[in-house]
C-alpha cells in the first residue's frame, strides 16, 4: 500500500515520533519561504507542514498507516496537494479528512471530492461551535480552560501555547448525538489583548521604565517576562527606544518548532527637576549640553 507522506518527509514508515519531527524541521528550515526563494519551495514547505499535521498526530497517523493514499482517491500525496490548487489550506483540508467522526474519509467521497457532515450517507451534522477568550499570558504559555456546553456540562481544555486568535479547537466526542454517533465540538479561540505586552509575529514587545541615572551611568534592572522575572543589564548612555532582545521569551512557533523573541524598550524617566536639590539643580543647569 503506497504510503507518500512519509516519502514527503523523507522518513520510512517505522520512523519514531522523533524521527518524524527531526526530518520536519530540517525540511522546514530547508523549504521556508523566507529562506528559500525558489518558486516551487513555497509549495514545498506546505506539503511539508500539511504532511507533519498528520504524522505528528496519534490518532491521524493511525488512519492514515490503515488506508494510505487511498484517502487522497489513490493519488500520491505530491499530486493531491498540486491538485488542490495554490491558494488552498493543506492542513485544513487533512484535518477537515482525518478529524471527522464518520469512518477514515470524515467526508471523503469516492471520487476523491470533499462532502458534507458524515460523508453524505444521510447522518447530519453533529459538530458544534463554540467560541471562548483566553487570557493574553495562557496564549504565550498555555494552559487550561473551562468550556461550558450548551447542556450545561463543563470540562477542561488544553490551550497550546502560542496559539492565535482566529484558530480552532477541535474537542472529539463533545457534538451532537445521532444513532450512536457523536460529534465534534469546534471551538474559535479569541486571545485578549494585554496592556503590557504586544506581539508582534512570535515577538514579543515590552515597554520598561528606565531611572535616568540607570540610562546615563549603565547599571541592572529586574524586568518581569511571562516565564519569570529576569535581570537586565542596562549599559552606560542608553537612549530613550533602545530595544534590548531577550532570546527565545516570545511566542512559540508550533508548525515550525521555534520560539520567538522578546525585545525590551527603554523607556528614559526622567526625575521631577523641582525635587531636586538646589545645589544638584544649579549644577545641571550649568553644566548639562543645550
Amino acid at each position: 500500500m503506497s504510503k507518500s507522506l512519509y516519502e514527503t518527509l523523507g522518513v520510512s514508515e517505522n520512523a519514531s515520533a522523533d524521527e518524524i519531527k527531526k526530518a520536519y524541521r530540517k525540511l522546514a528550515r530547508k523549504y521556508h519561504p523566507d529562506i528559500n526563494k525558489d518558486p516551487d519551495a513555497q509549495e514545498k514547505f506546505k506539503e511539508i507542514n500539511a504532511a507533519y499535521e498528520v504524522l505528528s498526530d496519534k490518532e491521524k497517523k493511525a488512519q492514515y498507516d490503515q488506508f494510505g493514499d487511498q484517502m487522497f482517491g489513490g493519488q500520491n500525496f505530491h499530486d493531491f496537494a498540486r491538485g488542490q490548487g495554490a491558494n488552498v489550506d493543506l492542513e485544513e483540508i487533512l484535518r477537515q479528512m482525518f478529524g471527522g467522526s464518520g469512518g477514515f474519509g470524515g467526508g471523503f467521497g469516492s471520487q476523491g471530492g470533499f462532502g458534507g457532515g458524515f460523508g453524505g450517507y444521510g447522518v447530519p451534522d453533529l459538530d458544534v461551535h463554540a467560541r471562548i477568550t483566553v487570557p493574553f499570558i495562557t496564549s504565550v504559555l498555555g494552559g487550561k480552560h473551562q468550556v461550558t456546553t450548551s447542556e450545561g456540562e463543563k470540562f477542561d481544555i488544553k490551550i497550546p501555547a502560542g496559539i492565535k486568535s482566529g484558530e480552532t479547537l477541535r474537542v472529539r466526542g463533545k457534538g451532537k448525538s445521532f444513532q450512536g454517533q457523536r460529534g465534534d465540538m469546534l471551538i474559535k479561540v479569541e486571545v485578549s489583548p494585554s496592556p503590557e505586552y504586544e506581539r508582534k509575529g512570535n515577538d514579543l514587545y515590552k515597554t520598561i521604565d528606565v531611572p535616568l541615572k540607570l540610562a546615563m551611568f549603565g547599571g541592572k534592572i529586574s524586568v518581569k517576562t511571562p516565564q519569570k522575572v529576569v535581570t537586565l543589564k542596562v549599559p552606560k548612555n542608553t537612549k530613550n527606544g533602545q530595544k534590548f532582545r531577550l532570546k527565545e521569551k516570545g511566542f512559540p512557533d508550533r508548525k515550525r518548532g521555534t520560539i520567538g523573541n522578546m525585545y525590551l524598550v527603554a523607556n528614559i524617566v526622567l526625575p521631577d527637576s523641582d525635587k531636586l536639590p538646589d545645589d544638584l539643580k544649579k549644577l545641571c543647569e550649568e553644566k548639562l549640553p543645550q
